[in-house]
């Protein structure tokens, strides 16, 4: 009787053992992450449409340096404005607006007039040297959609060819980041030249039309 007490005993504290086992993590079990704001890396969830075949042409961005989140937006066919897309994006290293140029800086756009999409260039053989030792890479993803932005130049979106850990984060020079999957699909089925596009600064929050958009989406 008492053997099999202590066998009893010995495998109800298997898994205990187990446990302080599982709960030991070392240094090569660290993950290369950036660090974003806790806001900003919040969750969210929507319904989105399916992708229509080629730009629709009245599409416009918003671009939130709050959440680091680039959207996409149109209208549904009951004329409702809705979210079509959303991406993740890498903003300027430092926050505030662009003032000159080698500040690190994204601009935003002045309320109620948008910056614009001025070339959609192929950025698939560009190089940059970040000055950090990896040399003359290829830094821009397979487009560059340049932007007008009065004042500054340079600025587009673009993809994260070497980068694509800084997506999202704040880590570019100005320019916008996106995944590289990530810009393919929005050259191929929303970007056109002239389509408006509307950064809005840190401390900026959702607009009311913003927030009916979202709702649109869900029902």
């Amino acid at each position: 009787m008492r053997y099999y007490f202590i066998i009893l005993i010995t495998l109800l504290m298997l898994p205990f053992t187990g446990m302080s086992q599982t709960q030991d993590i070392t240094v090569a079990d660290a993950v290369d992450v950036v660090v974003v704001d806790d806001n900003s890396a919040a969750q969210e969830v929507i319904t989105l449409p399916p992708l229509p075949a080629k730009p629709t042409g009245k599409a416009f961005i918003v671009i939130s340096k709050k959440d680091l989140k680039l959207r996409v937006y149109d209208r549904n066919a009951a004329g409702d404005t809705i979210i079509v897309a959303q991406y993740p994006c890498c903003m300027g290293k430092n926050k505030g607006n662009k003032q000159k140029r080698g500040d690190m800086r994204t601009p935003e756009s002045p309320k109620g007039k948008p910056f614009k999409i001025t070339m959609i260039q192929d950025a698939s053989t560009w190089r940059h040297d970040f000055k950090d030792g990896r040399g003359n890479i290829k830094a821009y993803g397979h487009w560059f959609l340049r932007l007008e932005t009065p004042g500054h130049s340079g600025i587009g979106i673009h993809g994260s060819t070497n980068n694509e850990k800084s997506v999202p984060g704040r880590a570019s020079e100005g320019c916008i980041r996106l995944l590289d999957g990530d810009i393919i699909l929005l050259k191929k089925h929303f970007a056109y030249v002239g389509m408006p596009v509307i950064i809005q600064g840190e401390t900026d929050g959702p607009l009311p039309w913003e927030e009916r958009a979202r709702h649109a989406n869900d029902e």
